[in-house]
């Protein structure tokens, strides 16, 4: 194999799909790669987002960062461009650019896990998904800010901001990295942290997949191994009474609880516990941050209106890594959501009116996050995404079994967000945006003027594709 330390990479920006020779990966690197036409492309190919169709020049397989660093080094001598994703959750934004000159770098092999339990830090690669990472360090005695999936992975969802069950307290996990390894426009393998890279450190962390293959993390670990955690749930006809008292609490409610308030419409599968299965539901699910007696007077607002279930007790840390009951392996879904400023009455009577009680809807899942609190407030040495300007996070959510019902869902989550406008603060939350949006609009001015700027300076011609791009400053300018 030729070594492509030794070939000149002049980076062109992309060349015309028929004239890209993606084969020619396989001269230029060990990595495992996956071609159109090919079997295994379809199956390397798929995301977790299974209604997304992304049709790659390549995949990748790489199993440590030097396979990665000798991949983008052939990606761009051959005018290739280079997008890492590890599950594609998210993967809608990505697939919607194009991808016929791209090489999709698939990042799970990258899975190993060190605990420095002196540092209070894990090292994870960038390829693992939440709930190992969530085992590791409930192992040594110390929790992580993972996220409401298990099988997330670790990689999107920090790099994204990363809002999970202590963020109030806390903050986003984002803010809460040590430090990256990262395989840069040159192919260079890095270390990004608040002395090394630092510029790059700050992007990285909450500014996405543009600017490089970040192929392991370094994350803050939490001495504590136990919370106040659970659900509370009703039936769907209890939905008004929940939600505006869920409403009127969440804003004033101390920063040691984060909690969600959700419509769910449970599938009727034999693997959902029978007390739900094939209903209709009002669920709050969170955790508070104090000792049981403080939580206990915190929750009792929500307490008052006499749930049908109740799990809120003392519970180890790394079982809230299921307590959302998020699905779980490839699922087809469509989404809309948004940051709102208030939830007034006119707000709660829009939501009532689309997923309240009797409503016909394809949405399965509509969900307010509680905001505030730490997650509030900049973030002290923060990066990209120090913090949320809003009350509430919005998701409205279909599974998209069947092409009609995800055009049905696609079009209901849409409407109930548009319905919701006037309340929105014109922010977005990246990691929960399923379709291309206005990416600087997640940004404060300066924060977007920034990122583009470092994007220019470390990837000046374009190699990098993230899920939700930012570009290079000259390109931003229309220069």
């Amino acid at each position: 194999m030729e070594d492509p330390m030794t070939l000149e990479i002049t980076h062109p920006t992309s060349r015309p799909a028929e004239i890209v020779d993606a084969a020619a990966l396989r001269d230029l690197c060990d990595a495992e790669i996956h071609l159109p036409g090919e079997p295994g492309y379809d199956d390397a190919r798929a995301p977790w987002a299974a209604s997304v169709d992304q049709r790659p020049a390549a995949v990748a397989y790489p199993r440590s960062a030097e396979e990665v660093s000798a991949l983008v080094r052939a990606a761009a001598v051959l005018g290739l461009r280079v997008a890492p994703q590890s599950t594609g959750h998210n993967a809608g934004p990505l697939a919607a650019q194009g991808l016929a000159d791209v090489v999709l770098v698939r990042l799970g092999r990258l899975d190993e896990i060190t605990v420095d339990a002196e540092r209070r830090v894990v090292r994870a690669g960038a390829g693992l998904v939440w709930e190992p990472v969530v085992e590791a360090a409930a192992e040594a005695g110390f929790t992580v800010l993972h996220g409401s999936s298990p099988d997330v992975g670790i990689a999107g969802y920090s790099l994204g901001g990363g809002s999970g069950w202590y963020a109030r307290k806390l903050g986003l996990c984002t803010n809460n990295l040590v430090a990256v390894e990262l395989v840069d426009a040159q192919g260079r393998i890095l270390r990004a942290d608040a002395e090394h890279h630092p510029d790059l450190f700050w992007a990285v962390r909450g500014g996405g997949g543009s600017f490089g293959v970040v192929t392991a993390l370094e994350l803050r670990m939490f001495d504590f191994a136990t919370t106040y955690g659970g659900m509370l749930f009703w039936d769907v006809a209890h939905t008004e009474d929940v939600l505006r008292t869920w409403a009127a609490w969440a804003v004033d409610a101390p920063d040691e609880v984060t909690t969600s308030f959700r419509v769910l419409r449970v599938p009727p599968l034999p693997e959902v516990p029978e007390i739900v299965r094939g209903r209709d539901i009002v669920v709050i699910d969170g955790a508070v941050l104090a000792d049981d007696e403080t939580a206990r007077q915190i929750l009792a607002p929500l307490r008052a209106l006499e749930p049908e279930v109740d799990t809120f007790g003392r519970v180890p840390t790394r079982e809230l890594i299921r307590l959302h009951m998020d699905p779980e392996g490839p699922t087809p879904v469509a989404s809309s959501t948004a940051i709102l400023h208030s939830l007034p009455e006119s707000a709660i009577a829009s939501v009532l009116e689309a997923v309240g009680p009797g409503a016909d809807t394809a949405i399965d899942l509509f969900e307010l996050r509680q905001l505030g609190g730490a997650l509030g407030r900049p973030h002290p040495g923060g990066g990209a995404t120090s913090h949320f300007e809003g009350t509430f996070l919005t998701l409205a959510l279909g599974i998209a079994m069947t092409p009609e019902r995800g055009a049905r869902a696609h079009e209901e989550a849409h409407a109930l967000t548009d319905t919701l406008a006037p309340f929105a603060n014109g922010r977005n939350y990246l990691n929960f945006a399923e379709n291309p949006v206005d990416v600087a609009s997640f940004f404060s001015q300066d924060a977007w003027r920034r990122l583009t700027e470092v994007r220019a300076t470390v990837d000046p011609s374009g190699l990098f594709v993230g899920n939700h791009p930012v570009p290079g400053a000259e390109r931003e300018s229309g220069s």
